[in-house]
């Protein structure tokens, strides 16, 4: 694996070829980073499911440098989707739409509808607009296992199996895009992300999730995900840390000493911003080997701290179940 320098032109060129060539590359976005494909070539995103060993039910994002040619992927673009896309694209939001028939069905998991992003690291819209391409590209990490924040935590998820990865810093947000489609009675949150509830009910009129369909409609609806190879656990406070050979993913600075090995603060203040861009790169670094399990505190489910615990939930129930996980 080739790690460059993403602001360099050259690195650029370099991952540019390879895509052309239906190779993929690792590259950063706002969010997390991502592992890219141009998204007209099923073999070359074929090859992002190998290597994630992702289920081919499980969608794809694309990302485009600007909504001027939105036109050209999807049948139609909602008033709803005008306004979102005038708020927070470049962004981290995704907005799911009816696609035309340019966008393959393997990049889609053969769903008529296609996840759409414009990313606004530096980095991902130059590769973009280099490449004059769309990329398939999900986050850059083994199918499950938490989001990379940092070009390492790339390295360390695939060795050898990816080319070239772009190195473009911390990720900013720290956590995924928020997922959004539209329905007739207005805009429906998919995913918890990096834009909150309350920034999207500004412009737009959010409805509740209603009950998932058979079909993942979007990244993320796995009832297991974002999990860490060891177990983890929700609790309240390092009060509930009841195991010496532990890890713990602290809220805020404990107001009382815990028993665990190892501790991270995600936010000694509390700020949710400060948490999520700390989250994944926190829970990484917890994820050890000397340890048996992570205690997790919960977080407060306002703002971004509904995308925190979507992810903690959905983690601790991978290896507990819904009846233990979320204790």
């Amino acid at each position: 694996m080739k790690i460059l320098d993403g602001r360099d032109k050259r690195s650029i060129a370099e991952a540019v070829t390879l895509l052309e060539r239906g190779e993929i590359v690792a590259f950063p976005t706002e969010t997390v980073y991502g592992l890219g494909a141009v998204a007209f070539n099923p073999m070359a995103v074929a090859k992002i499911f190998e290597v994630k060993r992702r289920p081919r039910f499980d969608p794809l994002i694309v990302h485009l440098d600007g909504a001027d040619r939105l036109d050209d992927y999807v049948e139609n673009v909602p008033p709803e989707a005008e306004r979102l896309i005038e708020a927070f694209w470049p962004g981290p939001l995704t907005m799911i739409f009816r696609k035309r028939p340019v966008i393959p069905d393997i990049v889609t998991a053969g769903l008529p509808t296609v996840g759409i992003r414009v990313p606004s690291h530096p980095v991902a819209l130059d590769l973009i607009a280099t490449l004059k391409k769309p990329l398939a590209a999900p986050s850059a990490n083994r199918f499950g296992y938490m989001s990379p924040t940092r070009v390492h935590h790339v390295a360390r998820s695939f060795e050898e199996r990816v080319p070239l990865v772009l190195d473009g810093g911390r990720a900013r947000h720290g956590i995924e895009s928020t997922i959004v489609s539209f329905r007739h009675d207005g805009v429906m949150v998919h995913r918890h992300g990096a834009v909150t509830v309350e920034e999207l009910s500004q412009h737009v009129r959010v409805v509740e999730r209603e009950k998932p369909s058979a079909a993942c409609e979007a990244p993320g609806e796995l009832p297991y995900h974002y999990s860490p190879m060891k177990p983890l656990r929700l609790v309240n406070g390092p009060g509930d840390v009841k195991a010496g050979n532990s890890s713990y993913l602290a809220f805020r600075e404990p107001d009382r000493p815990c028993a665990a090995k190892h501790v991270k603060v995600l936010s000694p203040g509390g700020d949710l911003k400060e948490a999520a861009s700390n989250f994944f790169s926190f829970l990484i670094e917890l994820d050890r080997d000397d340890i048996d399990i992570i205690y997790a505190e919960k977080v407060p489910e306002t703002g971004i701290g509904r995308a925190i615990m979507e992810r903690l939930k959905k983690a601790s129930g991978r290896h507990f179940g819904p009846s233990t996980g979320n204790r």
